[in-house]
C-alpha cells in the first residue's frame, strides 16, 4: 500500500531509541524526511545510521538529527525552529517522551510529579502550540501522541503516567476539535507491554520490589495479553504511519491502543 508519504516532514521527538526510532524507521522507509531528536548526539549518530539502513530505492529523502532536552521550552522551539529552516514545512509531528518513574502513590515525590508533567504533558503542549500554526498555513497537519495502555487501564505502581498521560489525551482531543478545519488530525496511540528499555526498567523494579525472578514478572505481563507475548516497537510504529498518512484522512480524536488485548474494556 502506498501511504502517500513520500516526501513528507515528520518530526519524531524522543527518537534515538525505543518506540521513537521505531518510528523514525518506518517513516523513513515510507519516504518520508525524517527528523530524529534525543538528548544525546551519541545516540543520536547511531539511531541515525540503523535508520539509514531502511532507506527506499529512488527516494532522496533525508534524516536530521538535533539534540533537544523536551524538559525546556526553548530546545522544543529550537527543535521547531531548525526543522522549519531545514524543510520549510512540518508535516507531522510525532510527541514521545520517556515514561515517568515507577512507583506507588506513597513513594512519589512532589519533585516526581513536577518533572513529569513537564516532560511528559507539557512538552506535548508546547510542541503542538509550535507547530499547529505551521500546518496551518499548509491546510495539511497530523499530530500524533505516545502515550500508554494506562489512559485506559490504570497499571500497578505507576500512578504517574495513569495520571499524567490522561491529560495528553485531554490535550489532544481539544487539539482534534478545534483544528480539524484545518485538516489537522490529532491521535493518540496506547502501546501496552512492549519490548523496549523501558519495559525492561519496569520489570527490573518489580524484581526489586518484590523478590519474584525475571521470569516470573515477565510470565505475570504476558498472562494478562490475549496473544500470549510482549509487542514489538514496529508494530506500534506501523499504526502511527498510518494515522499520518492520506489513508487516514478521516481518523481524529481518536485513543488507540497497541497492546495483543492486554486492555479488556469494551472502549
Amino acid at each position: 500500500m502506498n501511504l502517500g508519504l513520500n516526501g513528507k516532514v515528520a518530526l519524531i521527538l524522543a527518537s534515538s531509541k525505543g518506540l521513537g526510532l521505531a518510528c523514525a524507521k518506518v517513516f523513513y522507509s515510507e519516504g518520508a524526511n525524517v527528523i530524529i531528536s534525543s538528548r544525546s548526539m551519541e545516540n543520536l549518530e547511531r539511531a541515525k545510521e540503523e535508520i539509514g539502513k531502511y532507506k527506499p530505492k529512488n527516494s532522496n529523502n533525508k534524516i536530521i538529527s538535533l539534540v533537544s532536552d523536551l524538559n525546556e521550552e526553548a530546545q522544543i522551539k529550537s527543535l521547531v525552529d531548525e526543522t522549519v529552516k531545514k524543510f520549510g514545512r512540518i508535516d507531522i509531528l510525532v510527541h514521545n517522551a520517556g515514561g515517568p518513574p515507577s512507583a506507588p502513590i506513597n513513594k512519589i515525590s512532589k519533585g516526581d510529579w513536577q518533572n513529569s508533567i513537564n516532560l511528559n504533558l507539557l512538552s506535548f503542549v508546547r510542541a503542538s502550540e509550535l507547530v499547529v500554526p505551521i500546518m496551518q498555513q499548509q491546510k495539511f497537519g497530523r499530530i500524533i501522541a505516545i502515550t500508554s495502555v494506562s489512559v485506559k487501564q490504570p497499571l500497578d505502581n505507576l500512578v504517574l503516567s495513569n495520571t499524567i498521560r490522561l491529560g495528553v489525551v485531554g490535550f489532544a482531543k481539544t487539539l482534534a476539535n478545534e483544528y480539524a478545519k484545518d485538516n489537522i488530525l490529532v491521535n493518540v496511540v496506547c502501546p501496552g507491554p512492549t519490548l523496549t528499555n523501558r519495559m525492561k526498567e519496569l520489570i527490573n523494579t518489580t524484581v526489586t520490589q518484590t523478590g519474584k525472578s525475571e521470569e516470573e514478572v515477565k510470565k505475570a505481563w504476558t498472562n494478562q495479553i490475549p496473544l500470549g507475548r510482549l509487542g514489538k516497537p514496529e508494530e506500534l510504529a506501523n499504526l502511527i504511519v498510518f494515522l499520518a498518512s492520506e489513508k487516514a484522512s478521516y481518523i481524529t480524536g481518536t485513543v488507540i491502543q497497541v497492546d495483543g488485548g492486554f486492555v479488556k474494556s469494551p472502549f
